[in-house]
């Protein structure tokens, strides 16, 4: 072989060797960076964190191989939302995900108008100003719903049927959550069902676990003879200490959320968290493989489950009623 074949050859012997390694380049360069914007520490809600992630591996997605996770809490204290979204838009990621709650939703929405926003369980999108409409959400914002003035009345039901000798319920609520009507919604869903029920309502007020000393006193004063609590990231970050306070207070308790139950809360009834982080990974591909969030219409939950804790109940001294165990999803022992 001559010179110039010899070095014809060793070019395009470079070339090949060369093709799949630039393609190799070329794709692990395409690693999709994502912002998960959370109210409390992730270990706090570390179930849902998880389910968001493998929704994101069942759709092929592998952290650090195309995908980039950056987490930002605002550690249970809404005031920090807003600085926890900016540093997300400051590290240019593709999607920002928030991951619970009204507040959070609307950090990330006041942060970025250009960067695609998914939301996870928010009560009202509409009505907070998120979307335009579950159809068509406009702008750069979409996600995932609940209906929290049915859910009130719901739990009510459930917790009526738990303990039929119930009369007065007291409702925990923590002010500034929602905004001002999502909130009188909610509120008046609550006093519907209860008016059905022929339930007496007592609302107490905590803005954080500070307040929650107070407000069981001030429930026990009032003679409340069970709880229901309006779902916030906050009270969720603190479920344990309700759970303990409720069963201190010997009050039988029905929330929104499996995870209050799984700490110790008596009942619940409500959407799957987990299936609805899940979901999301779901929105967040189709964004990140071309879709619009304006696009993409608010999916409401479809998924309801009644999960009962048999173990506080015993320790209530309450018995649950055999139809009502029947008809659950998860019996805890």
């Amino acid at each position: 072989m001559d010179g110039v074949k010899r070095r014809d050859f060793l070019i395009a012997t470079g070339a090949i060797l060369a093709a799949p390694l630039a393609a190799e380049a070329q794709q692990a360069a395409k690693i999709a960076r994502i912002g998960y914007l959370a109210p409390n520490v992730v270990t706090a809600n570390a179930r849902l964190f998880e389910a968001f992630r493998q929704g994101l591996r069942d759709l092929g997605y592998v952290e650090a191989r195309n995908l980039l996770i950056e987490v930002r809490s605002a550690e249970g204290k809404s005031e920090r939302l807003a600085a926890s979204a900016a540093e997300l838009v400051a590290l240019k990621v593709d999607v920002i995900v928030s991951a619970g709650g009204t507040l959070a939703a609307l950090a990330a929405k006041q942060a970025t108008r250009t960067i695609p926003i998914v939301f996870v369980s928010v009560g009202d999108p509409v009505t907070s100003g998120l979307v335009s409409s579950l159809a068509r959400p406009g702008g750069n914002v979409t996600g995932l719903s609940l209906l929290f003035p049915d859910l009130v009345g719901k739990c009510l039901q459930q917790l009526k049927q738990a303990v039929p000798g119930v009369s007065r319920v007291a409702v925990l609520s923590q002010p500034g959550a929602v905004p001002e009507r999502t909130e009188q919604d909610i509120l008046d869903g609550a006093e519907a069902a209860a008016k059905a029920l022929n339930v007496r309502l007592q609302f107490v007020e905590a803005r954080g676990p500070s307040d929650f000393d107070r407000a069981f006193s001030d429930m026990t004063k009032a003679r409340a003879d069970a709880l229901t609590v309006l779902s916030t990231p906050v009270f969720a970050g603190a479920a344990r200490r309700l759970g303990d306070l409720a069963s201190k207070h010997r009050l039988p308790t029905a929330f929104s959320f499996r995870e209050y139950v799984d700490a110790g809360g008596l009942m619940s009834y409500g959407p799957n968290l987990a299936d609805l982080s899940r979901r999301a990974a779901t929105y967040v591909d189709r964004i990140l493989t071309g879709a619009k969030p304006s696009d993409l219409p608010v999916e409401q939950p479809t998924k309801f489950e009644l999960v009962i804790n048999l173990k506080t109940a015993k320790a209530l001294g309450r018995t649950i009623p055999r139809s009502l165990l029947l008809r659950a999803d998860e019996v805890i022992q």
